[in-house]
């Protein structure tokens, strides 16, 4: 009797080349996950900055260049050459900027997503993951469960959550949605790089780092390896619970499809933060008060601008004087993330149904050094000798 042997799926992953999609194509080449990876992004590999150890999982022979907004590519995105369809469909693409105008948001991200959601499902594709945000929730220092009030807190989460609505409503699509945390890890360029820069450049002008509101604002985070592993693990849960093949009326008690929380146990806040880079950069950090807060709560709009003005000279400085080129990191803040907004999940679900285990529970200094070395080998980031830590 012969063991019985499955065939590994066909795998598109959407915006391929941005940053959960790179982290997803090299979790799925380290571990031999799939028979074809098809990435599919509007830029070139050879101007996406990428690290040498994605020079293979993210090779031109695996790359299409499109846009996939765009209903005109979406036959090409979609074929194979085969007569045979892709299994799995990951969609990481979107806009991914923050503070930009509605209609951005729309074309880049809502018509992106239903584009693919339609031709998934005339095609059968057996799984589709949609990437969704933790910020569609309204905000609450409570963990958020995925049953609760939902009241996007910025433009880019309004239009995620609206991608979410629309493909469930399209039948015949093998649906799964995950809302994530801030994403962070080696490369990232996301909020948490936006931070070490600004504690670079204070520790510069040697000042201390004050952030707005208070220690206790939730600001959740997940590691991009974590994220990545999540994305594959729902697709094998979806296929091992028998749902492919349910209606948009069947799916579950609600017509939804399923959707879950990605986020560590570290409860992420400003605190944490505060404490991280107080540690790690030799530097005073603290908290505006209640003052200053209640008057950038007024004019938020001002406030950023004021910020920026005085990050951005001093960054370019710093890269000057290292002999560093302008990169995809800054200390640019953009006023949206600024907010006195918590992102605070519960990704509990997500863990008893699957049995996923997070292989980084929390946002440490040893992550965070991790970062900061990522930065160093693509002379991204102004090195400065070690000093002792204030008290």
């Amino acid at each position: 009797m012969t063991e019985r042997t499955e065939k590994k799926p066909a795998v598109l992953i959407v915006g391929g080349l941005g940053y959960i999609g790179r982290f997803l194509a090299l979790h799925i080449h380290q571990n031999d996950l799939a028979s074809e990876v098809r990435l599919v992004d509007k830029q070139l590999p050879e101007l996406a900055r990428l690290p040498p150890e994605f020079n293979e999982a993210c090779s031109r022979d695996k790359f299409l260049q499109a846009d996939a907004s765009s209903e005109q590519f979406t036959t090409k995105i979609f074929d194979r050459g085969n007569d045979e369809q892709f299994n799995l469909v990951f969609n990481c693409g979107g806009e991914t900027r923050f503070s930009q105008e509605d209609e951005v948001y729309r074309a880049r991200s809502y018509n992106l997503s239903l584009a693919l959601g339609h031709e998934a499902a005339r095609r059968k594709v057996s799984c589709f993951v949609e990437c969704s945000t933790g910020q569609v929730y309204k905000p609450a220092q409570a963990p958020r469960k995925e049953t609760d009030k939902l009241k996007p807190w910025s433009t880019q989460a309004k239009w995620k959550l609206s991608a979410e609505e629309g493909l469930n409503k399209i039948e015949g699509l093998n649906l799964c949605i995950l809302r994530l945390a801030n994403v962070y890890g080696p490369y990232t360029t996301g909020f948490l790089s936006t931070a070490l820069c600004m504690a670079r450049v204070y520790k510069y002008l040697e000042k201390d780092m004050k952030w707005l509101w208070d220690k206790d604002l939730m600001t959740n985070t997940v590691h991009v390896d974590d994220a990545v592993r999540a994305l594959w693990r729902v697709t094998t849960w979806y296929r091992d619970s028998g749902r492919v093949g349910r209606t948009a009326a069947t799916r579950d008690k609600e017509g939804s499809a399923p959707i879950f929380n990605i986020v560590d146990h570290g409860r992420t806040c400003q605190g944490t933060l505060a404490d991280l880079i107080h540690q790690e950069f030799a530097m005073k950090t603290g908290f505006q008060g209640t003052v200053i807060s209640a008057f950038a709560r007024m004019h938020l709009g001002s406030v950023v601008d004021d910020v920026n003005d005085e990050l951005l000279d001093e960054w370019a400085d710093l890269q000057r004087e290292n002999n560093i080129q302008p990169g995809p990191i800054s200390p640019f803040v953009e006023a949206e993330l600024l907010k006195d907004t918590d992102l605070s999940l519960d990704g509990s679900e997500f863990e008893k149904k699957t049995g996923f285990v997070y292989d980084h529970p929390s946002l440490t200094l040893k992550e965070m050094r991790a970062v900061l070395d990522s930065y160093l080998r693509m002379n991204w980031w102004p090195v400065e000798e070690p000093k002792e830590v204030p008290e």
